[in-house]
């Protein structure tokens, strides 16, 4: 290789190896969450510190519009035909899903996300907004037959089955201690801004 040609090849392959290295980064990048559950720590006038369920410290900043819903407990006896729900679900070993957590929604909130879509609460979960076609009372549970626009899906709700509901809430609710599940945006400066929480009420944790 002649010296002018080595001269300039070495500047190319300095180039390659710097963009190998930047496409590299930014694939091993987190993403960006879409929610934070965890643990109020401290609370100021716009922003919130939260300790998330991972152990991870989260800093929030407080939307202007922010809007605060409460969860509260109800029993496995208000899942009623009728009632649009939505339910955490993983596949079960008969090639069902069972829940692991329903929200029943109030009447006012009727048809809030309607579908199924995978979820991020456990690995292989999905989100089922839909109304409540058939519910069959067993032993150690309620089987639902679940129906949305496009499709239906049958889910086991077993006994222990964390059940809650909305309730309303205000930015007061947001205090330290407080267990819930923030939804967030990235800001252009890269931090965090939630708009949405939601807080469980009397110590319960949000369970979706």
């Amino acid at each position: 290789m002649s010296v002018q040609r080595a001269t300039f090849t070495r500047p190319l392959i300095a180039v390659a190896m710097v963009a190998i290295s930047t496409l590299y980064a930014v694939a091993q990048k987190a993403p960006v969450p879409t929610r934070v559950r965890g643990t109020i720590e401290t609370v100021d006038s716009d922003t919130m510190q939260v300790k998330s369920r991972s152990g991870e410290d989260v800093k929030l900043h407080i939307a202007s519009d922010l809007r605060v819903a409460g969860i509260t407990k109800v029993s496995l006896a208000d899942i009623k035909t009728g009632s649009f729900i939505g339910a955490t679900t993983v596949p079960g070993p008969d090639g069902g899903q069972n829940a692991v957590e329903v929200h029943v929604f109030p009447e006012s909130m009727r048809g809030t996300g309607e579908g199924s879509r995978p979820y991020d609460l456990k690995p292989n979960s999905s989100m089922t907004n839909a109304t409540v076609a058939e519910s069959v009372v067993g032993n150690d549970g309620h089987t639902l037959l679940i129906k949305y626009k496009d499709g239906e899906k049958k889910v086991f709700v077993s006994a222990d089955t964390p059940v809650v509901t909305y309730v309303p809430g205000e930015k007061a609710d947001l205090k330290a201690g407080a267990k819930i599940i923030a939804f967030v945006k990235q800001l252009p400066d890269g931090s965090l801004e939630a708009n949405r929480v939601s807080v469980g009420r009397d110590g319960l944790t949000p369970p979706m």
